[in-house]
């Protein structure tokens, strides 16, 4: 029996799908798409200010793979790797995602491998997304540390898993924030987030 294919376009934003569904679709180019709790987001493509500081995010773990190397086993953007949450009917893409342990053998890989740091930059109009939905998702989904890059308020919230739960720390401007999960990293909200 044949599958018919639904092609997914920025008019189906906020329209209702199975993530079975959601997967086997086709996409309209030029938006970028994510499955959240069963409904479709279509969000145009952030502009230059937000891919700059992915671009520093980016930047930051391959150095950091560079003089550390065996640490990280996986870095990705958002087009590279995809968090599926089959309970929650939801896909998502995080803008990076770092892998320390190593890839599971086999196929459906993104409902088994979890990374260990999920990044998220705020865009403007995404701070529901990212700060609400996003938090609940990684949080169930067994992310350990979830890093919300806040360029509006010029900071970065991170959240460390303690059990079924986050412990928020909020690393302003100016501070610099060290995490065990990667020894030697520093990451300093001024050098990511530019002027």
């Amino acid at each position: 029996m044949a599958t018919i294919t639904r092609q997914i376009g920025p008019a189906d934003h906020g329209q209702r799908m199975t993530l079975d569904e959601y997967i086997h679709a086709d996409f309209v180019d030029g938006w970028l798409y994510e499955l959240a709790r069963g409904v479709i987001v279509a969000t145009e493509v952030p502009g230059p200010d937000h891919g700059r500081v992915v671009r520093r995010l980016t930047r930051m773990f391959i150095v950091y793979e560079d003089r550390h190397p065996g640490v990280i086993t996986f870095g990705a953007g958002g087009s590279d790797c995809r968090l599926r949450l089959p309970g929650m009917q939801s896909d998502r893409h995080p803008d990076q995602a770092i892998y320390l342990d190593p890839q599971p053998p086999g196929p459906n890989v993104w409902t088994r491998w979890t990374p260990h740091i999920v990044v998220e930059v705020v865009s403007k109009g995404g701070e529901d997304r990212d700060y609400v939905e996003k938090r609940e998702e990684y949080l169930r989904v067994g992310v350990s540390e979830y890093w919300i890059v806040d360029p509006g308020q010029r900071r970065i919230l991170v959240l460390c898993r303690a059990g079924d739960t986050w412990v928020e720390t909020v690393v302003a401007a100016g501070a610099t924030y060290r995490t065990h999960l990667l020894p030697g990293l520093e990451v300093r909200p001024d050098e990511l987030l530019g002027e």
